[in-house]
């Protein structure tokens, strides 16, 4: 049995360029999935949040027309409400590597607000990646990477990543209300950025990092982890 940490945000909106803030969070099935895949093999799930904040569902992301229709909507829903993990997360500042198997990062608009520019997390990251443990991070939860800069420079920098692109933000109808784009972040900070077609599965695996486009992108990405885990 593995023992994985599950990095989430503890803001539940984004701030946008206005100055207005964007109700949000982590999305419902970018938990959902992965969390209902490792616990049915038998791993185990710790939840850290910055400040130990229990976090947030984007309650758009339990809409019928975005989960994908009604029962799935509710089956997303019952996963996270049995959830004990969720009810009682660790400080992200106590997370200790050397305690975990794995480290996952569910997206959400929530890590925009928060885990980009958190200490706590860009040291995790920075750990995880030097460890050789599997890193697996979804959608807009790479945003995370941005915090691992150290005078300018990340050691994500050459991986290849993917995470939600400027078009699905404009399908969305937030990139031009948005301060930045996690897309335009990303190419910046000097990753090998990559990919697929909007709101379709598509996974990229560079050495120990997984990361995954968009919302559908999670069930995948969790079968890949799964085959990671020792």
């Amino acid at each position: 049995m593995a023992r994985l940490l599950f990095v989430m945000p503890a803001a539940a909106y984004w701030t946008l360029k206005d100055g207005t803030r964007h109700a949000t969070g982590y999305w419902a099935e970018e938990f959902a999935a992965p969390y209902k895949a490792l616990t049915e093999a038998g791993h185990q799930i710790v939840v850290a949040t910055p400040g130990a904040v229990v976090p947030t569902v984007d309650m758009m992301s339990l809409r019928p027309e975005m989960a994908g229709s009604a029962q799935i909507a509710l089956d997303l829903e019952a996963i996270i409400r049995s959830a004990e993990e969720m009810r009682r997360p660790i400080q992200l500042s106590e997370a200790r590597l050397e305690d975990y198997d794995a480290v996952y990062c569910p997206g959400g608009h929530g890590p925009m607000e928060d885990l980009c520019a958190d200490a706590d997390a860009g040291r995790l990251l920075t750990a995880a990646l030097a460890s050789g443990k599997p890193l697996a991070i979804v959608c807009h939860a790479p945003a995370a990477m941005l915090a691992t800069r150290i005078r300018g420079v990340s050691p994500f920098a050459g991986y290849r990543v993917t995470a939600f692109t400027n078009e699905e933000e404009e399908g969305v109808g937030l990139a031009s209300r948005a301060r930045w784009l996690l897309e335009d972040e990303l190419v910046a900070l000097g990753v090998d950025y990559t990919k697929g077609e909007p709101w379709k599965p598509y996974t990229v695996v560079d050495r120990n990092l997984f990361t995954g486009q968009n919302p559908a992108s999670a069930a995948v990405l969790a079968e890949r982890l799964l085959k990671a885990l020792p």
